[in-house]
């Protein structure tokens, strides 16, 4: 007798297939041969070839990766900076708005993140000149802004995991914090720091709403693009960017999840031999 699906199952299919259904018929009217997308004319790859062809969209393209390759460098730097202040100093006056502030983005509506910033670019400029006009750089700041709390999110998780002994072995043996920070606690850290830098470069590339306050003309990302271009219509353009979008989305998931699941099994091997005795001697030095 085979066993019935129960309710939790069933809501599980079913909520898969609402989500990814979608996305897997956009990708398959992308290489629809007619210009008429809700109509089938067999298959074709000339929607794709002829994205090569739309300066506007290549350029918009070329401005989104420039953003978020940038906007990912520095959100990581700051966001490893913070998570190691939340987790490794645990008293100092003001700590817990310091938290609050580094995390309130998680939370805080974009749209107020976007008007916010807008307003203070806007009374930047009148009282200083700077920014002149709102541009790349303008987006870089507001995205920075946002993904700067989930590298401390993802960071701090992991240095909160690590066994704070062998620091502390490595500066009774005369490592300057500085330096047992970089060659210790960076390497131990160094595959959630890769997350969190592929989770802001994603965040940064499909953002909408901050770059639709902060940006400027001549300045428009993808998502901008794409957006624009579906108000006046869908067209086989879109489906095929669209295609091109979870496909690189798709691509950054995957590399992140084999970075944790290697990271995971790198902390499940148990070490060698000869490691296991020269830092179980250094940490019982240092009790001793």
């Amino acid at each position: 007798m085979s066993k019935r699906p129960n309710f939790s199952t069933l809501m599980l299919w079913l909520g898969l297939v609402f989500i990814y259904l979608p996305m897997i018929i956009l990708v398959i009217y992308s290489f629809n041969a007619s210009r008429l997308v809700t109509v089938w004319g067999g298959w074709s790859v000339h929607w794709y070839v002829g994205l090569l062809d739309n300066t506007q969209l290549m350029n918009a393209v070329k401005r989104s990766l420039q953003i978020a390759f940038f906007t990912a460098t520095a959100a990581v730097a700051l966001g490893t900076l913070a998570a190691f202040v939340m987790t490794r100093i645990k008293r100092f006056k003001g700590r817990t708005l310091f938290s609050g502030l580094v995390t309130a983005p998680l939370v805080m509506p974009e749209v107020i993140t976007g008007l916010s910033l807008l307003l203070l670019f806007v009374a930047m400029a009148q009282m200083i000149g700077w920014p002149a006009e709102r541009g790349m750089v303008t987006i870089w700041i507001a995205h920075v802004t946002f993904c700067t709390a989930y590298v401390a999110v993802v960071v701090s998780g992991r240095l909160g995991e690590l066994d704070q002994s062998v620091e502390e072995a490595a500066m009774d043996l005369g490592a300057r914090p500085w330096k047992t920070f970089l060659l210790i606690t960076v390497p131990m850290i160094a595959p959630s720091i890769a997350a969190g830098w592929l989770l802001s470069f994603t965040l940064s590339l499909d953002d909408l709403v901050l770059a639709s306050f902060v940006s400027g003309p001549g300045s428009t990302t993808l998502p901008m693009e794409v957006f624009s271009a579906v108000r006046l219509g869908v067209k086989p353009e879109i489906n095929a960017v669209a295609s091109l979008i979870l496909l690189a989305v798709s691509i950054f998931t995957l590399i992140g999840w084999f970075i944790a699941r290697s990271a995971e099994k790198r902390r499940a091997t148990p070490p060698d031999d000869e490691e296991t005795i020269t830092w179980q001697a250094v940490i019982d030095s240092r009790r001793n």
